[in-house]
């Protein structure tokens, strides 16, 4: 017989235990990505030997190696392949985690440390093209975690609620030009719903990189959108991270856009407290957005540029920017309207990154008009 301290420690370590059936899947998903040609991080990354070392381990909200893969194991032309389902996968699976984002945020190693935030002299930044030549339009982004919740794989259905409540709560006191409504998914009407697709703002369920990181769980409960009556702000609730907060109009005015994007975290950081980590900065489910969180990017037309996309492309990583379709990550340009913005969001500041995104798209503006 055991005593009650052995008992105990014998319970906790079966808590901690990856069950079989876990390790199955991790075998079968491992050697699915060994055997195939996917291009993923995951790929280069999950050697046999950091494999081993973390298959057995578990965060504690109960999160394996598993919820980390799945979707980059699922959808093998991922170009990243892993999420965190909770912020201590961060640290937890680091072995795995450390090297991606060392690849993908430019050499951000281990051993450095994400910088403050800053947001810099907003009024240091300008119109990217005042006389409407070349951008259509110009957006800032930014991911945002609350501190006290795990990420969308490991949220209860209550939590969800609990989620929307704080942020619709929080987002209904917001002044002046920010001052809008928040539509919950849930119940939404047809015509708002149709609405909102028009706008190109709904976000829909069913993103199969999402869906296979177990990330839409309990659809649609605790999910809405937030706009300001201009339509030049807006919040997404639990979409991929916990907040998406948008800034957004037509045209090049990316020193307008960045303001409001500005004021507007600055507001909400008042009564919502956001995760934050001392070395990798703000936390967000997808690695790639970690840090600053930050994607300034312009729908830009470039003719002549987007002939040799070769050319495009090598402009663009010149100045760390990435190239998309018109309607994102995964998708074509339509009309050759190019989606361009920052790649880097970690390593530096909030201000920097968006500057990057300027200086190289003021650069690509000028090697259009001399072709």
């Amino acid at each position: 017989m055991c005593t009650r301290a052995t008992c105990a420690a014998l319970k906790a370590k079966a808590a901690t235990m990856v069950d079989a059936a876990t390790l199955e899947k991790l075998e079968a998903g491992f050697s699915k990505l060994q055997g195939s040609d996917s291009k993923s991080l995951l790929k280069k990354y999950l050697t046999r030997e950091v494999f081993d070392s973390l298959k057995n381990k578990k965060t504690s909200f109960g999160s394996t190696l598993l919820d980390c893969i799945q979707s980059g194991v699922e959808n093998l032309d991922s170009g990243v392949g892993i999420y965190a389902p909770d912020a201590e996968s961060y640290s937890v699976f680091a072995e795995l985690f450390d090297p991606i984002i060392e690849d993908y945020h430019n050499g951000f190693k281990k051993t450095d440390k994400h910088p403050p935030k800053n947001w810099g002299d907003v009024d240091t930044l300008g119109n990217l093209d005042p006389a409407g030549e070349f951008v259509v339009s110009t957006r800032v982004r930014c991911g945002r975690s609350l501190e006290g919740y795990p990420f969308n794989p490991c949220l209860t259905e209550s939590q969800y609620k609990e989620m929307e409540d704080k942020v619709s709560g929080t987002l209904s006191s917001l002044e002046g030009e920010l001052k809008g409504t928040f539509y919950p998914l849930t119940g939404m009407s047809k015509e708002t719903q149709q609405q909102l697709i028009d706008d190109h703002f709904l976000f829909k369920e069913g993103d199969r990189f999402l869906q296979a990181a177990n990330a839409c769980r309990f659809w649609p409960t605790g999910r809405g959108i937030y706009h300001n009556e201009n339509k030049t702000f807006l919040v997404w609730c639990n979409e991929e991270d916990h907040l998406r907060i948008i800034s957004m109009q037509m045209g090049g005015d990316l020193q307008q856009v960045y303001k409001r994007l500005v004021s507007a975290v600055n507001e909400i950081e008042k009564k919502i407290p956001f995760s934050h980590h001392d070395r990798l900065g703000f936390l967000t489910f997808c690695p790639t957005n970690l840090g600053t969180t930050v994607r300034a990017s312009v729908h830009i037309k470039l003719p002549k540029l987007a002939a040799d996309k070769k050319k495009l492309e090598e402009v663009a990583s010149k100045y760390h920017l990435q190239v998309r379709g018109t309607r994102g990550e995964h998708t074509e340009a339509e009309g050759g309207v190019y989606d361009i913005s920052n790649k880097r969001r970690m390593g530096l500041t909030e201000y920097d990154a968006v500057k990057e995104m300027y200086d190289g798209i003021a650069e690509l503006i000028k090697i259009e008009k001399s072709l």
